[in-house]
């Protein structure tokens, strides 16, 4: 039998940013320059991204969620409009929705990977559909083709999949506008941020009239739309340029770290990692299981104590959207999502970043380890 190493001393953090001097230095240097909002550093950020996704456009946001309302909002999503998307997902995807005065339609995700079911998609598109919004789970990217042959408007959530690829194609340039988030915790981890790239001219030209009110140069300027304050400064965009440049380093990191994860995984019974599409580039974001109570000895809520007895970080993706207060009570005709309710309940994401050394993951490891053997003796 494996003899277990001993346990953590300190806490094992679930996904810190993995920033280096490099960061430090383009902070200070874009102080120096005097471009403390959006400038240089994030005209040139766009450039890159735009090139990485192989879209033609590529605009700066303060975050995932504005680039979300944003393109909603630049293909004129309004009152009584609906948008189809999935239920497991941070509220935020729903959340844009709501704010435009539209509908958010959640239908329910595949087993496997836990993204959108495209089939119940295509059924629930109504006279009312305005656009469907797709999630890319973990990094996944959502079974694109089915969403986009309906020929309604595709606003993908790719907050976890600035990397990945789909059918050997890259994810930015597939649907009509595509999402990426900057958060702390994400692939390039900027503190904040988004970006919208698409290859419709119009779509871009109005996201960038909503991000910001102001039109025009020194004291001559003029609004034509009622927008919003939603652009990137040059001290976050400096930190993504620095991240972007460590993509592939990082995701050589996080590659090895999941090969970890699954070795281990496999000789775990109960506790299953969600399905990555061969077919595919996935991101690998997030190394999220499902823990099974009948297998694995014990729920999930009680896994996710003991690794945080055991110094473990974790985190959960996702508690199902539409039973969250605001949603249950704003929209009691929300028919049940028996997978997602499920998955809700089983879902527990465990520590992954650039950040962790071997040794950090082979703690988690270890950790799980020790706490499934305690469970299904």
């Amino acid at each position: 039998m494996q003899k277990l190493s001993s346990r953590r001393t300190t806490f094992l953090s679930f996904q810190p940013p993995a920033i280096g001097p490099e960061e430090v230095a383009a902070v200070t240097e874009t102080l120096d320059s005097g471009w403390l909002t959006t400038g240089p550093r994030a005209a040139e950020l766009e450039r890159r991204v735009a090139e990485l996704a192989g879209a033609r456009h590529a605009v700066a946001l303060s975050s995932g969620t504005a680039a979300l309302h944003l393109s909603l909002a630049g293909l004129g999503i309004g009152p009584g409009d609906e948008v189809i998307t999935s239920p497991i997902t941070w509220p935020a995807t729903g959340n844009v929705i709501v704010h435009l005065g539209a509908r958010p339609v959640f239908v329910d995700v595949r087993d496997d990977d836990l993204n959108i079911d495209p089939a119940l998609a295509v059924k629930a598109v109504t006279p009312r559909t305005k656009a469907l919004l797709p999630v890319d789970l973990a990094g996944q990217p959502a079974d694109l083709d089915p969403l986009v042959a309906t020929g309604l408007p595709v606003v993908e959530d790719a907050a976890h999949a600035i990397e990945a690829e789909y059918r050997g194609r890259k994810i930015g340039a597939i649907a009509h506008a595509t999402c990426f988030s900057l958060y702390a915790t994400k692939n390039v981890a900027a503190g904040e941020g988004g970006i919208v790239t698409t290859d419709d001219d119009d779509l871009a030209e109005a996201i960038l009239e909503y991000r910001l009110t102001r039109r025009g140069d020194g004291s001559l300027y003029d609004v034509r739309v009622a927008g919003f304050k939603a652009n990137l400064s040059d001290i976050h965009a400096a930190i993504a340029l620095c991240q972007l440049d460590k993509l592939e380093r990082h995701a050589e990191i996080r590659a090895r770290h999941v090969e970890s994860y699954d070795a281990a995984m496999a000789e775990l019974p109960g506790i299953t990692p969600l399905a990555r599409d061969p077919r595919d580039r996935h991101s690998l974001h997030l190394y999220v299981v499902r823990i099974d109570p009948e297998i694995a000895g014990a729920d999930r809520d009680a896994y996710q104590r003991a690794l945080a007895e055991e110094k473990i970080g974790t985190s959960i993706h996702f508690l199902p959207v539409h039973r969250l207060t605001y949603y249950r009570e704003r929209f009691p005709d929300q028919p049940a999502l028996p997978i997602a309710e499920r998955a809700g309940r089983e879902v527990l994401s465990l520590p992954l970043s650039p950040a962790h050394s071997d040794a950090d993951i082979a703690d988690a490891i270890e950790a799980l380890r020790r706490v499934h053997a305690g469970f299904s003796r």
